[in-house]
């Protein structure tokens, strides 16, 4: 027998998504938890869900001006979901559990390190890589570095990922700290 879930169950499994990642989400970020990668809803569902819960105040927008918009649980959300989580199947609970646990410091990075390129007119590129803090109107930390190539600042943006929070460690080590 298959499990079909209603209108309440989708909302109760986002705000179960929101509440196990303990980070405030993009819509891309939500979209791609929730439909590409797991399959729990569809995507027209999701924003509209989405968009209701926002409505009820069951989530927030946690972004700064001038950012993408990120979504958390409120304590009303969370405070909902403690009386219905139980009719989110079991299965499903546990499948979310472990994708957040797996996936959340991927999805963090994703999120607060971020990286582009933009081609210059001699032909050179520049990478232009930041560190966002949800909280702050601007980029903790950006970097902009001129780079020979495209095939360069490509692989300068995939490294930027796993290399930010070290790069960040090493300048403020070498310039702030006594």
């Amino acid at each position: 027998m298959e499990f079909t879930p209603d209108e309440t169950v989708n909302k109760l499994i986002l705000l179960f998504v929101l509440d196990k990642m303990e980070i405030p989400l993009t819509e891309n970020s939500i979209l791609d938890i929730c439909t590409s990668r797991n399959n729990w809803l569809n995507g027209i569902d999701c924003i509209l869900i989405l968009h209701e819960l926002m409505e009820t105040s069951f989530i927030y927008n946690a972004s700064v001006e001038g950012d993408e918009p990120r979504y958390g649980i409120t304590y009303q959300g969370r405070e909902c979901l403690s009386h219905f989580f139980a009719r989110i199947p079991q299965s499903f609970r546990e499948e979310i559990t472990a994708f957040a646990r797996d996936k959340r410091l991927e999805f963090k990075r994703s999120q607060e390190y971020v990286s582009e390129y933009a081609k210059n007119e001699d032909g050179s590129y520049t990478v232009t890589l930041k560190i966002k803090e949800p909280s702050l109107q601007q980029p903790l930390l950006e970097i902009h570095i001129k780079t020979p190539n495209r095939n360069t600042a490509i692989l300068t943006c995939k490294k930027w990922g796993n290399q930010a929070p070290n790069v960040f460690e090493y300048l403020y080590d070498s310039l702030i700290e006594d």
